[in-house]
This record gives structure tokens, sequence and C-alpha cells, in this order.
């Protein structure tokens, strides 16, 4: 594990146009949370995004898209906006993050020059149908594997807070270390009125406990990131993850809800004596 925290960046690329009927996610259709909904983002202000996060010291940039999976005019717009990135920001890693891949549609991205690909399992096989009835976890599974075929970086977690059971975690765990995954994004649900699960039950020292049973689990996994609902979750203590075995964050704002201000993640980050990662080493 580096000592240095690795600071990534999401730029939601499509937005609000999933089919699927994720309970977690309000970026399903089904659902009709109050959110910014469009196709393709234009690509001048994905490349203002990613400056800025490069400018704030970010070293991934994940490009999002709000699908089940990836098709011929996703792969596409991905690679278009993959290249249109490196001209502007070369220093920064691109991700990719769009749903169910086939082993080709990954290989054209990696032509394109994304290094990563972000698929998380979201929580464990046994508890999946009861938040998702559209498509089974195998299939997220598979598409870890599809990504380590690949000689991609793979980049996979899942959510915290969905009414899992402490056992549901340990498996999750379990099949995550299984995938052997570089980095292992932790999200903490952050509850939308228009969904159907109840709010997130967990207290903010269950949560850091989590944080330090995925550590625990996965040992060998390089980055160990606290990204979605982190704000919300841990609020005046966000400091603590990183003693709790977090050496990742996601700065700047999230897919459908807003972050804390660059700024703010820097000066936590600075009066903890933490350095910022300047390099990618897996």
């Amino acid at each position: 594990m580096s000592a240095k925290i690795f600071l990534c960046s999401i730029c939601n690329i499509n937005s609000g146009t999933c089919k699927e009927d994720c309970k977690f996610c309000s970026q399903s259709v089904r659902y009709k949370a109050d959110i910014d909904r469009y196709k393709q983002k234009p690509i001048e202000a994905i490349q203002q995004e990613a400056i800025a996060a490069r400018d704030a010291g970010a070293l991934g940039f994940c490009l999002v898209t709000a699908d089940k999976g990836l098709n011929d005019k996703t792969v596409d717009f991905v690679c278009k906006v993959a290249k249109a990135v490196q001209k502007v920001a070369p220093e920064l890693r691109l991700i990719a993050c769009n749903g169910t891949a086939t082993l080709d549609q990954l290989l054209t991205l990696k032509n394109a020059g994304i290094k990563a690909y972000n698929h998380n399992i979201e929580t464990s096989e046994a508890f999946y149908p009861q938040i998702c009835t559209t498509h089974p976890w195998s299939e997220r599974y598979e598409t870890c594997q599809n990504v380590n075929e690949a000689g991609m970086v793979l980049i996979t977690g899942g959510i915290f807070g969905l009414g899992e059971t402490q056992a549901d975690r340990v498996s999750m765990l379990e099949s995550l270390a299984s995938l052997k995954p570089t980095s292992v994004p932790i999200n903490f649900y952050h509850h939308n009125e228009a969904l159907q699960l109840k709010p997130n039950p967990l207290s903010v020292d269950e949560a850091l406990d989590l944080v330090k049973l995925t550590r625990k689990m996965l040992p060998d996994a390089q980055r160990i990131m606290v990204a979605g609902g982190r704000e919300l979750m841990f609020g005046d203590r966000q400091s603590e993850i990183f003693a709790a075995g977090a050496n990742s964050i996601v700065i700047g704002n999230y897919l459908t809800t807003a972050g804390r201000e660059m700024n703010k993640d820097l000066e936590m980050l600075a009066s903890l004596g933490l350095e910022v990662a300047t390099s990618v080493t897996g």
C-alpha cells in the first residue's frame, strides 16, 4: 500500500439514461430522480473538467456512462473523449466505467489510451437480487475477469449501507479479493428520496470498521479508495479514513451528487501531513 494519497476525479459523460433497476442508483430512468440527464456531455466541457482535476492533483480521471453496458456507439464516444482528454491533460491516467464490457470492447478502449476499467460488483452474490433484477451479479464478475484478460488495470469495489448483512459484506470482499484488483473503491450508500431503499443505517464507527476490514481482506490491493458517500457518511470525521486503511479518494463532484470543494480535501491532507501521489505505480 502506498503511503501517498492517490486522487481521482470522475466525469459523468452520459447521465441518467439507464434502464436497469438497480435500487441504489438515481441514474435509472425508472425512479425519476431529480438529476441532470443527458446523452453526451460536450467534449469541451469534459476537457475543462480534466484540466481542473489535473490542476488539483488528481492522477486518475474516470469517464463514466450511465447504461447497463457498452455498445458500439458508446465505445466510439468514450474513445473520442479519451483522445480529446489526452490532448489537454496527458498526465492523467484515463479510466473508463461503462458497465458490462466484452474483451473486444475493452481492447478497443485500451487502444484508445484507456489504462484502467472500473466495474463494481456492488455487493454479495446472494444479496444482489434484492437490489437489482434486470441483470445478474455474475455478469458484473465476468466483466471484471474480462478486464484482467485485456491486460488493463482492474478497479472494482462495492457499496455499503444497502441493507446487506455483515456476512454479505464479507462475501463481497472475498469475491473482490479473488479478482485481484489494483484499486478497490468503497462507496457508502447516499440516499435519494426517489429510490426504494431505506437510508444508509451505518454509523461512522461502523463505516470506519468496514474500511479497516476492506484493507485487511485485500492486503495486496495497491489502493483502497473511499469514493461515493464519503462526505455524507463521515462528516467532520473524514480524516479518519486514512488511519483506517484508505489511501485514495475521489475529489470533486460525484455522478449525481456534489462532493466537497477540491481545495478542502487538499487542505485536509496537508493538515494530516499526508502527501498527494504524483505518479502511478500500478
